[in-house]
């Protein structure tokens, strides 16, 4: 995303269409896309390149983030249900009733990206290559077990014994369905641009719930169950004031697991498992033949529903949902 720190508009990539001398192994080679649909709520993961503590909590970190959160959610219309930064990576639950999730990241990303790495000093990449993930929940058990799953973060880290001592920012499952106001960073940001000097984080009850309390009550206790189960795995935890005192271009010293799974769908529900996965499977089949018939150049194809990257820059005809 370019346009200065004042935060106008988006930059969107651009796919090219093969002319008549591209090899057509050019032609098939794209990144498997993601199918993005109105109305889905979703795991989001994002790591620090080298897993180093690039987002240490600070001050100014966590007011960059709080600020670009919010900005990126009111800006794109999706709804955030919870939240964790952790130092080297970040976990969100949010709902996409406008089907804009690659806007929302990308807003999100790029400007946390170039904040915080002013803030530090560095102009490196900021985040891993293939990190981010964006897991779609099938039903309201797997929104309540994925918004634990990401407030229980700290603890299952072995970082602090609880969520609530986290010094990073977390949202407390009591604060669904109110708003918080974000002051815009005196760091970093135009104080003369056109970014508003606050923004409304509004915390979304997600779909699927009677009314806010009933989410709240769910989420709070699979919390203390699954913090309850993280404490027995440790035997000690680091602490708020080792956190503080980490150095942000330092990285933990256990060794992460490679070439791990990728999950698209997340259902505890076997058979609804089974049938999101055949719909992306499908999905991924009709782009990819849509794709290959639109480089060709020789027919115009309508491309499946939940197509983004060529809906949005290309203006390519898709099924409707």
């Amino acid at each position: 995303m370019g346009r200065g720190a004042d935060g106008r508009g988006f930059d969107v990539p651009v796919v090219p269409r093969a002319s008549s001398g591209t090899p057509p192994a050019l032609a098939r080679s794209v990144t498997a896309p993601r199918q993005v649909i109105p109305g889905v709520t979703y795991l989001i993961t994002r790591r620090c390149l080298h897993r180093e503590l690039l987002l240490r909590p600070c001050k100014v970190v966590n007011q960059v983030f709080a600020y670009v959160l919010a900005l990126a959610a009111q800006r794109s219309g999706v709804q955030v249900h919870a939240f964790c930064v952790l130092s080297n990576h970040v976990h969100l639950v949010v709902t996409d009733p406008q089907a804009r999730l690659p806007a929302f990241q990308q807003f999100l990303g790029a400007f946390v990206a170039r904040a915080v790495n002013a803030h530090l000093g560095r102009w490196e990449t900021f985040w891993a290559p293939s990190s981010y993930s964006a897991v779609a929940l099938a039903a309201p058990d797997d929104v309540v077990a994925k918004a634990a799953y990401t407030l229980a973060n700290p603890v299952a880290a072995g970082l602090v014994p609880s969520g609530l001592r986290w010094p990073g920012l977390w949202s407390r499952p009591e604060l669904i369905g109110s708003t918080i106001r974000v002051k815009r960073p005196d760091h970093f940001f135009d104080q003369a641009g056109q970014l508003p000097e606050t923004v409304d984080l509004e915390l979304k009850v997600p779909p699927g719930f009677a009314h806010a309390q009933d989410f709240r009550d769910r989420l709070r206790a699979e919390l203390d169950r699954q913090e309850r189960e993280a404490r027995r795995r440790h035997h000690g935890f680091l602490g708020e004031e080792r956190v503080l005192a980490q150095s942000p271009f330092s990285r933990p010293q256990d060794l992460e697991p490679r070439r791990r799974l990728s999950p698209r769908v997340a259902a505890r529900d076997r058979w609804k498992r089974i049938e999101l996965l055949h719909r992306l499977k499908s999905f991924l089949v009709d782009y990819r033949e849509a794709l290959e018939a639109w480089r060709e150049g020789l027919v115009e194809p309508v491309f499946p529903f939940g197509t983004y990257l060529m809906r949005v820059a290309h203006g390519v005809a898709c099924a409707p949902g």
